[in-house]
């Protein structure tokens, strides 16, 4: 066997890999169009590039028929190539979004690694306890009405705990509906807003059959890109994430 031909047999299975990760990726831990918001494009691009660069090129390098010691070479690689797999899977898996908190003024994407496991306990229902696996669980984070937990979390927040990091305030979604709809704005002030993304919105009410004066919007904050996310004007109900920098 050729070097070439064993490089060519390793990129084949670095491929597969690679497709796997990314329909994971796209279908599971990060679905659109939470996909860039949470960064994983950029976390993808850097695993499979990683996984397709290490194992083929290195065997390309060091791959020579009855070389002495081969086997010994190929199995480095592939340990180092599994355990480069495995740091960059545990990289995705932490920062897959796991809650979208509704607040009065904004969503909030709430990634794996934002919650810790002793807050995580707290949640005041099962679904609020654990992360989830499948994409963003739509909640309401409540602001406390007693002064001393609310000045607690002021400070909380400048280690980056605030409300939507403490599944102890979540609640389902649409319990602070009024707020919300108070602090929400027109779709009509997006659009004059941000002139340049008139083709979005215009085919997104083209493919909702929605009229303008029906919709709203608040910022959809994350880690990595913030966006905006469209509401019923009248009830609250999440219509669609756009694209769209809402600041």
């Amino acid at each position: 066997m050729t070097r070439w031909k064993a490089a060519g047999i390793h990129l084949s299975i670095s491929a597969t890999i690679g497709v796997v990760t990314g329909v994971l990726l796209l279908g599971m831990w990060y679905p659109p169009p939470y996909f860039h918001a949470g960064g994983a494009d950029e976390l993808m691009l850097l695993l499979v590039g990683v996984d397709l660069t290490i194992g083929p090129l290195l065997t390309l390098i060091v791959f020579r028929s009855g070389k002495r010691g081969l086997r010994f070479d190929l199995t480095v690689i592939g340990v180092l190539q599994t355990v480069a797999l495995i740091y960059g899977m545990h990289v995705v898996l932490a920062s897959r979004p796991v809650f979208l908190v509704a607040v009065p003024d904004r969503f909030e994407m709430v990634a794996a690694d934002e919650i810790a496991d002793a807050d995580l306990k707290d949640g005041t229902a099962p679904e609020f306890r654990t992360r989830s696996w499948t994409g963003p669980r739509l909640v309401t984070g409540i602001i406390p009405a007693d002064p001393v937990e609310r000045s607690d979390i002021v400070f909380s927040s400048l280690a980056g705990r605030d409300i939507p990091n403490l599944p102890k305030y979540y609640r389902p979604y649409g319990t602070a509906k009024e707020k919300q709809l108070k602090n929400a704005q027109p779709l009509e002030t997006l659009r004059h807003k941000k002139p340049q993304y008139e083709t979005l919105i215009s085919d997104w009410l083209a493919k909702s059959g929605r009229s303008p004066d029906t919709v709203a919007w608040l910022p959809l904050t994350s880690r990595k890109t913030d966006m905006v996310m469209l509401i019923d004007a009248k009830t609250a109900e999440v219509l669609q994430p756009l694209a769209i920098d809402p600041w």
